[in-house]
């Protein structure tokens, strides 16, 4: 038979040879330490992958020699990773090598459910498992973890074993077995997997049953102060929240400036997850945006979903848009979002190369993909400009009627919807939650003088707004262009108003609204002190008001009048027939 040795060289170790057999057609891959080792050696590893082991058994008397006895020669430890067919999928040379996520795509893991490997590592010293074997388990989602002994005549001795426990109040991960002289080892393997299962699936189903919802940790990692950014996980809760998910936990971490390859280190990332594991929760949601590069690198040390601050944006976007415009904006954002991580994003797309130059199937697969995304944005774009064309009609029609267009504006969950509610008399949906609101919405209202305005109400601002939503919905925001005055509301409670003053600020700087008329209005004082409302309504030149109280909106009524343009009301038709102009004289009324 003939046998060809091919060797992949890297600048450092761990290093991989892959024997080939032509005859067969069989190829065996060797990781890990490999360099130094004689052919014959690496003969012995590759006839592991012939051997056999039943559903019953953790590790065969016969196999468990073998593999003491070589590790004794070589003198370097010995991984076998097994399947639950008894099928050795991969056989591991030296200290700390591990199998990799990516080397384990096709086993695929769900959240509450074991991968169906497990990895028993040969001990030269006979020490017990070690903090870096747990992480292994916990990270790769193994069935079992075992570290054999090896005496040094070369026969196996001590077995420790460890396994995954479901998520519980002790917040503990995994369980170590007493350890148990090899040949004394009474663990029927496939009885007890099926019991590790069940429980881990009904723990599941107790998850998702008493919460309802998805659970996440919130990571912030970033140089800014450690005040500045629990302030930003407050809000990043809330938007988790909107978004259905429940918040378990949150961590801040102080990083230098600059990047990093995993945002906040490898090893914090796998502390991250550990943590998510002890926790039970579904996702880790990083407050900071993942550069593509740092999406595909943390995809290749975890199986737990990762997620940032814009894509979480994206799917409240996506949840709550309800108009056909308003979900060709968003989808248009998230394919935008989408095509740059392509590569890191599922990785059956990036995991399919070979073959000369890796120009194999994989790649076209992805390039395949990457077209059909680039076509559907084009498409989306085609329709948007048709809507665009649609509003500037709208737009003219309403130059026509000589209005004027008042334009409500402000952080997310302010109150605008309420305050448009409460001044036209609406049923426009309105909650506490961030992003209720998407879709623009106009209401035409009388003043208490007999004049007439529009009053318009758009999608909610927030900070650092990420860049695809704001050129996705740059139409919609067009809307504010034509506004003769904006009403500014501002969330008078909120612990940071200063930066939510600061990004509706900067975000009209952006499209180039800034130099519209701009009122100020302080909404929710009904929670605040009447001194602090006073103190304040001078400090920004506010008028402080409470959207759920009409009484309260007399002052900013008045002054309203004084600002926008006389224009008589009987000039202009209703553009909604169906719902004639509401009268702003009832909120004088007591």
């Amino acid at each position: 038979m003939c046998v060809a040795f091919r060797r992949t060289w890297r600048s450092h170790w761990p290093k991989t040879i892959t024997l080939k057999y032509f005859g067969s057609l069989t190829i065996a891959t060797i990781h890990g330490q490999i360099s130094g080792l004689k052919a014959s050696h690496l003969a012995a590893l590759e006839r592991l992958y012939r051997r056999r082991i039943p559903a019953s058994v953790v590790i065969t008397t016969e196999l468990a020699r073998t593999a003491s006895q070589l590790s004794r020669d070589m003198r370097r430890p010995i991984g076998l990773l097994i399947t639950r067919r008894g099928v050795i999928e991969q056989v591991l040379v030296g200290p700390g090598c591990a199998p990799t996520i990516e080397s384990l795509a096709k086993f695929r893991v769900g959240a509450h459910s074991l991968r169906g490997l497990r990895l028993i590592r040969t001990h030269l010293h006979e020490e017990p498992l070690s903090q870096e074997d747990i992480t292994h388990l916990a990270m790769l989602r193994l069935d079992l973890i075992g570290v054999l002994g090896v005496t040094q005549e070369g026969e196996p001795s001590l077995l420790h074993l460890a396994h995954l426990l479901p998520p519980n109040p002790e917040g503990e991960v995994c369980r170590l077995l007493k350890p148990v002289p090899f040949h004394e080892l009474d663990l029927q393997l496939d009885t007890f997997l099926h019991t590790l299962e069940s429980d881990l699936q009904r723990s599941a189903t107790h998850h998702t049953v008493s919460a309802g919802t998805e659970s996440a940790i919130l990571v912030s990692a970033s140089p800014r102060s450690r005040a500045e950014q629990e302030e930003h996980l407050e809000e990043l809760s809330e938007l988790a929240e909107s978004a259905g998910v429940r918040v378990l936990d949150r961590v801040v971490q102080r990083t230098q400036e600059g990047y990093e390859r995993y945002l906040l280190g490898k090893g914090k990332l796998k502390e991250m997850v550990m943590r998510a594991l002890q926790k039970g929760a579904d996702l880790i949601i990083f407050d900071q945006d993942l550069a593509p590069a740092q999406a595909r690198a943390i995809s290749e040390v975890t199986d737990i979903k990762v997620i940032d601050r814009t894509q979480l944006i994206l799917d409240i976007f996506a949840r709550r848009a309800h108009t056909r415009e308003g979900k060709v904006q968003v989808e248009l954002a998230q394919l935008r979002y989408l095509l740059p991580r392509l590569l890191g994003h599922g990785t059956s797309l990036s995991r399919l190369g070979g073959g000369i130059g890796s120009r194999g199937p994989g790649e076209t697969k992805l390039e395949t993909d990457r077209r059909r995304i680039r076509d559907r944005i084009a498409h989306l774009e085609r329709e948007i400009a048709d809507v665009a064309r649609h509003q500037d009609q709208r737009r003219a029609k309403r130059i026509r009627q000589g209005l004027p267009i008042l334009s409500i504006v402000g952080y997310t969950n302010a109150g605008k919807s309420t305050l448009l509610n409460t001044l036209t008399h609406s049923e426009i949906p309105a909650q506490d939650r961030l992003f209720e609101t998407l879709d623009t919405t106009s209401r035409r209202l009388r003043f208490p003088h007999d004049r007439e305005v529009i009053v318009t109400d758009t999608v909610g601002f927030i900070r650092d707004l990420p860049k695809d939503l704001v050129g996705a919905f740059r139409t919609t925001l067009e809307e504010l262009r034509d506004a003769d005055l904006l009403l500014h509301v501002v969330d008078a409670s909120a612990v940071d108003i200063d930066q939510q003053i600061k990004a509706v600020d900067s975000i009209l700087q952006s499209l180039n609204m800034d130099t519209i008329p701009r009122v100020m209005v302080l909404n929710k004082c009904d929670r605040l002190a009447a001194q602090e409302v006073t103190a304040l309504s001078a400090r920004y030149h506010a008028i402080g008001i409470s959207a759920l109280n009409r009484d309260s909106l007399r002052p900013l009524i008045a002054h309203l009048e004084t600002l926008l343009p006389v224009v008589p009301s009987f000039s202009a038709p209703a553009e909604h027939p169906d719902q004639p102009p509401q009268d702003l004289a009832l909120a004088s009324r007591s």
